[in-house]
């Protein structure tokens, strides 16, 4: 070797060593110690909106099929202690895109800001996008939002995103027919739904733009951030799927909605006759649209260096004619949507990732959204903010557990239905509710190692782990002027 290449040599040693954060010269992270490659990995993360821990079938659904989804888990590595950011969702968001439990994160609760959004996280947020970008990633969102009303300091364009295109009010979200969808500082007339007909379904919109996103990045590195709204109500699907799956699941439900009127596709979810046929006909969608991404990235000659995450935001919901009794969509787990009990909080993640993960593969590592940001942040080559409660699960996806940092405890809190808090801590899981109007209610304490179904409560028997967690419960939290928990005791 000449000396200009053995200097270009060490020139692109030095660089790789540098970007990958922190680390010193001589310490490696747990990325260059497999990746030679100077070219950083695109990151893909979906996130389906309320579905279940066990709405997929690589996680016990045995009702209906979910192959592409499936595909995923079964080419990368399946989380089965994994939870998402809260138990609805902007709070969940929040707790994703800054890497900070609901203790800490600025959105705790869903906050409505009328006529279109969400209360926004503050402009001087340091999120999840601003992260990759910093470490050279073009970034998009597309779906919904929720952390920010059009225009404000929250708006995806100001919070790290250079594209985005779907809804940016979770609310508006409700309804899979809209009058309008959002690219960038935009508002998109969908004409098509105008007086009350169905000719644009947003979800299929939506999945245009992430394509085409895909096509035109292929050459770059990126992180698209796909946070759909399937599956939440209302339960809309194109005619054909409903057809496809009619009579099938029967006794059907129905749901009265809102059909017309001043609040007609504004928020409040529209009457479904076959709630169980829609539904399924609803994640058919989705999980065909994973496959497309899947498959876009195949055809596009990245795959092998590209990232693909699939996660929920929170547990099944209960609303616009969903039966997630009916379809078993918690699993084993106790709880739905807006409960602090595991099925409200632990969801499916799979990650793929050709080449470091090994496909076919497991964790119970407990782990959660706030972690996210520090794992992406890493890979990007990128230092991580101080104040952030998540831990790098890093080498975990690359299989060196030994090398894994655990957390002391997860801890979560809900602002509506008379407050509720929870934190787990190894494989025990306190849980208080009502703690707005009966702060000094006694907490009940759940061992999930023996009891993953939350039947058994016993606070009485292990005194000195409910004082452990009340310490906790005290600890975990910062006062916030927005979403505070007044008078609150333990």
């Amino acid at each position: 070797m000449n000396k200009s290449l053995k200097f270009l040599s060490l020139a692109l040693l030095v660089f790789t060593v540098i970007s990958c954060g922190s680390k010193s010269l001589t310490e490696k992270s747990s990325l260059q110690e497999v990746d030679t490659s100077l070219r950083k990995p695109n990151i893909i993360y979906i996130l389906a909106d309320d579905l279940g821990y066990g709405d997929l079938g690589s996680y016990g659904q045995t009702m209906f099929k979910t192959p592409n989804i499936d595909k995923l888990v079964t080419e990368g590595l399946m989380f089965t202690q994994h939870y998402a950011g809260n138990t609805v969702c902007a709070p969940s968001r929040s707790a994703l895109l800054t890497g900070q439990h609901t203790g800490h994160t600025p959105v705790r609760g869903n906050k409505e800001i009328m006529p279109e959004g969400q209360y926004p996280i503050p402009e001087n947020t340091f999120t999840l996008a601003e992260s990759l970008k910093k470490g050279g990633y073009v970034t998009g969102a597309f779906g919904k939002w929720g952390l920010g009303f059009p225009g404000s300091e929250g708006d995806p364009v100001n919070q790290g995103f250079d594209t985005f295109y779907g809804y940016n009010c979770q609310r508006l979200g409700h309804n899979y027919y809209p009058n309008h969808l959002w690219s960038n500082r935009d508002s998109i007339a969908l004409t098509g739904n105008d007086n009350g007909k169905k000719e644009q379904y947003a979800p299929i919109l939506i999945q245009e733009e992430a394509i085409q996103f895909l096509e035109k990045n292929k050459d770059t590195t990126f992180f698209m951030y796909v946070p759909t709204i399937i599956p939440h109500a209302e339960l809309a699907a194109p005619e054909h799927l409903i057809e496809k799956y009619r009579g099938k699941y029967l006794p059907e439900k129905k749901f009265k909605g809102t059909d017309s009127g001043p609040e007609f596709r504004l928020g409040k979810y529209e009457s479904q006759d076959e709630s169980h046929a829609a539904f399924v006909a609803m994640i058919e969608v989705m999980d065909t649209q994973v496959g497309e991404i899947m498959a876009k990235v195949k055809a596009l000659g990245i795959e092998d260096n590209t990232i693909i995450v699939f996660a929920s935001d929170n547990g099944p919901h209960e609303e616009g004619g969903a039966d997630p009794k009916f379809f078993n969509s918690a699993g084993p787990l106790r709880g739905v949507k807006r409960d602090l009990y595991e099925g409200g909080i632990r969801v499916p993640m799979a990650i793929k990732w050709p080449g470091k993960i090994k496909p076919g593969t497991k964790t119970d590592l407990i782990s959660a959204f706030w972690d996210v940001f520090p794992t992406f942040s890493e890979i990007a080559g990128v230092e991580v903010p101080e104040n952030l409660d998540g831990i790098s699960f890093l080498p975990t996806l690359l299989d060196k557990p030994e090398e894994q940092v655990q957390h002391d405890y997860l801890y979560w809190e809900f602002h509506e239905r008379g407050g509720r808090q929870a934190i787990r801590k190894g494989d025990w899981k306190a849980v208080k509710y009502n703690v707005l109007k009966k702060p000094n209610a006694p907490m009940q304490l759940y061992n999930l190692s023996i009891d993953i179904g939350e039947k058994n409560n016993i606070a009485d028997e292990h005194p000195e782990i409910v004082a452990q967690m009340k310490a906790l419960f005290l600890e975990a939290r910062t006062p916030s002027d927005v979403f505070t928990f007044d008078q609150v005791s333990f």
